[in-house]
């Protein structure tokens, strides 16, 4: 049976969570898309042991717009002690309203360490990686979850061990891309897994994966029973996303079919808000020795092709608007876009951003030999958040 996903005794409503992306989910691009619809938005992803460090880049990705009711950081780390400092920092300095733990990045130099989805596999560490954030987040009432994958490859799987685990430690839900670390970004999400997790657990249960429209929402919660949904790759270049999903999860039929006009509105916005945060950050930008709206801008550039696909827009525009350099230049540009130009609705349901192949993942030395070693492995510490 569904359950009423909350957070903090307060509703999530619509059940609806921004997953993190490195170099996507920043203040700016979370603003964007809490425009368009209610939710929770997730920072990019946070290292224990650079947070307790204070290092620079970190302390700026944790920065919440006044206006973000729930201020969700997503936290990493493989050492329960440093998690544990970590979110007593956290709760001390009020820091965050939710934590997210970080049980599924399948990146190389994550995994080779220990970390991200291949940590769940030494189920003892992963109790005692969840069991130290929880403790060290309760006295401030703040909630954990936990986001993992599948496990590591087909034949080490760890999700309903992790599941259970979790559930244990106290968490208040747990979300599941329905996809190993070997798998990455390739091939079709495993919503069965989703299934299979739901019935195992008590707590609310999110699916996560091949989300790309507001009715693939409806549909992997009809067809899992799932309390909620991880939305991710799918809202690239489409924040309106998070509108049609709150229109969807109330039961009304409309959903956004922006023109191209619209959308280079929308992009015109992406781009300011990204300029005007850059500048809020002197200090830091300072030692980059380049301008803010510069700066701003190379950062819009990646969404760029996102915002784009499948528009008739010419191979010449395109390369411009992929290297613009300032407001005035993107204003310029997006003048010469076909504004009346209808959305491209053959693009609807494919996939967005990253793709790969499926591939061996890298482990540390011996580390499927005992899911029982709970050790820290040496070295296994980010010192960068962010992906």
């Amino acid at each position: 049976m569904t359950k009423q996903l909350s957070l903090a005794g307060g509703p999530v409503d619509p059940p609806v969570v921004l997953a993190p992306m490195a170099g996507i989910t920043n203040l700016p691009f979370r603003k964007l898309c809490r425009e368009q619809g209610a939710g929770i938005y997730v920072c990019e992803m946070i290292t224990a042991a650079a947070l307790v460090e204070r290092n620079p880049k970190t302390m700026r990705l944790i920065e919440f717009d006044a206006e973000e009711e729930t201020r969700s950081l997503q936290l990493y780390g493989v050492d329960p002690d440093g998690m544990r400092r970590a979110v007593e920092m956290v709760a001390e300095e009020d820091l965050a309203d939710h934590i997210d733990l970080n049980f599924g990045c399948p990146v190389p130099k994550v995994t080779r360490r220990g970390g991200g989805s291949a940590l769940p596999w030494k189920r003892h560490l992963f109790r005692r990686i969840v069991t130290a954030a929880v403790d060290a987040a309760a006295p401030a009432g703040i909630p954990v979850t936990v986001k993992m994958r599948k496990g590591i490859d087909d034949e080490h799987l760890t999700y309903l061990d992790a599941g259970r685990i979790a559930e244990d430690a106290g968490v208040a839900w747990v979300a599941l891309h329905g996809r190993t670390a070997a798998e990455r970004y390739s091939g079709t999400a495993d919503w069965e897994a989703v299934a299979s997790l739901k019935e195992a657990l008590d707590v609310p249960v999110l699916g996560n994966g091949d989300i790309w429209e507001a009715d693939d929402a409806l549909r992997m919660a009809a067809e899992t029973g799932c309390d909620g949904v991880v939305v991710g790759r799918g809202c690239l270049g489409r924040p309106w996303l998070f509108g049609d999903l709150e229109a969807a999860f109330a039961g009304r039929g409309e959903r956004r079919l922006p023109s191209l006009g619209e959308v280079a509105a929308v992009m015109a916005r992406h781009a300011a808000l990204l300029v005007d945060w850059i500048a809020g950050a002197e200090s830091y930008e300072a030692r980059r020795n380049i301008p803010a709206e510069e700066h701003g801008c190379k950062e819009f550039r990646k969404h760029v092709a996102w915002y784009l696909k499948g528009f008739p827009v010419g191979g010449e525009l395109r390369r411009a608007l992929s290297m613009v350099s300032s407001l005035g230049e993107l204003d310029d540009l997006l003048g010469k876009l076909d504004a009346d130009a209808p959305f491209p609705e053959a693009t609807l349901g494919k996939p967005r951003g990253r793709t790969n192949s499926p591939g061996k993942v890298p482990l540390p030395e011996g580390w499927l030999d005992d899911r029982e070693d709970a050790a820290v492995p040496e070295g296994a510490e980010l010192d960068t958040s962010g992906g």
